[in-house]
């Protein structure tokens, strides 16, 4: 697929997007992930067929989209709300009827996805959530109902990000050291390095990108009487992905009684440390490996389980009357859009052709 990119004012904002094939095609919408950008779908974008309709905004805060403050406390719903702005712009998708496109969030990025699939079901013909953030946030819950382990949610937000990281980022550090942007995008976007190949460069712009400061990544922190002493604060993306704020399970689950149930894929690799249930980001994690002093013990904090609370609301979601499906690559990290680029195509083609039958256009 050829794709140009194209700033258009939605939502308020100066968005800047990438998009592929005729504005009244089959309409596709990608979200990107954290510390990230639209590139990250270029490996993807190289091999889908011009017949799609395919737009990648950059998010606010990230890419060449204008930078606008994140308000924690609404869980992401600002960003989702950039998103859905899209869907209603005559030169984003452009046709006889609304566009219904299939929707696809990576990470981040996935929690941004279900806030638009369950403020906006109708306008959605089927979501694919690939490495997604549980749907009880990021971090301190204890259990596949997202039980909070504190009343706080200390050990998530803001806080919780490594300062020399967003220092990095702030520098724009394009160095080698495992701890800068390019040694992170290495150990922990992909289970394989020789994964980024050629596109490395482009993918550590598409991480540098990111806006840094208290409004944006990672946001702002409050002290905490309870393990870890800090707990999230009420700006930002940390915040945002904290479950103090980003609790969407039972949303999720309700679009399944609602007059349209779109089909859900979930497509992750096996061998993914920042989502998992035992994830390298959360702190939990870190204290039981002997990383974080004064872990209080896994009675008390238990690293999240993650993939299971994923799996756990999407099992409900089909027993409400919907469907989804597990797909999961072995040997792949975090970001099966890149490593596993050609079966990741075919997977997201299979979901278009699915929902082809009840329409990608709203009636």
């Amino acid at each position: 697929m050829d794709f140009e990119r194209i700033t258009v004012r939605a939502g308020g904002l100066d968005q800047s997007l990438l998009v592929g094939g005729p504005p009244d095609g089959t309409p596709v919408l990608l979200v990107h992930g954290n510390c990230s950008s639209s590139a990250f779908w270029i490996p993807l974008l190289r091999r889908l067929p011009g017949t799609l309709r395919v737009v990648a905004p950059d998010l606010r805060g990230y890419g060449a989209t204008e930078t606008a403050p994140v308000d924690a406390t609404r869980g992401l719903a600002d960003v989702a709300a950039d998103v859905a702005a899209l869907l209603d712009e005559p030169a984003v998708f452009d046709g006889p009827a609304p566009a219904r496109p299939v929707l696809v969030g990576h990470s981040f990025g996935g929690g941004v996805a279900m806030r638009m699939f369950v403020a906006r079901p109708e306008r959605i013909a089927g979501l694919m959530l690939v490495a997604p953030v549980s749907p009880y946030g990021y971090g301190g819950t204890r259990d596949l109902v997202g039980t909070p382990t504190t009343p706080d949610f200390a050990g998530t937000g803001g806080g919780t990000v490594n300062t020399d990281f967003v220092a990095r980022l702030a520098a724009g550090d394009r160095s080698d050291d495992p701890g800068s942007p390019r040694g992170v995008l290495r150990a922990t976007y992909v289970a394989n390095p020789a994964a980024l190949g050629e596109d490395e460069e482009l993918l550590l712009d598409s991480v540098l990108s990111t806006a840094v400061g208290d409004d944006n990544y990672p946001g702002t922190s409050v002290p905490s009487p309870n393990w870890p002493g800090m707990a999230p604060g009420d700006r930002g993306v940390a915040n945002a992905l904290s479950p103090a704020y980003f609790r969407v399970a039972d949303e999720l689950v309700a679009v399944a009684d609602g007059p349209s149930a779109p089909p859900i894929r979930w497509v992750r690799g096996d061998t993914d440390v920042i989502v998992s249930d035992a994830a390298l980001m959360d702190l939990a994690h870190l204290g039981a490996l002997g990383l974080l002093p004064g872990w209080p013990g896994a009675q008390a904090y238990p690293p999240q389980p993650m993939v299971g609370q994923t799996r756990a609301v999407l099992e409900r979601y089909a027993a409400a009357g919907g469907s989804f499906r597990e797909v999961v690559y072995a040997g792949c990290g975090h970001s099966p859009n890149v490593e596993r680029a050609g079966e990741f195509t075919a997977e997201l083609l299979d979901l278009v052709s699915d929902v082809a039958g009840v329409g990608s256009r709203a009636e």
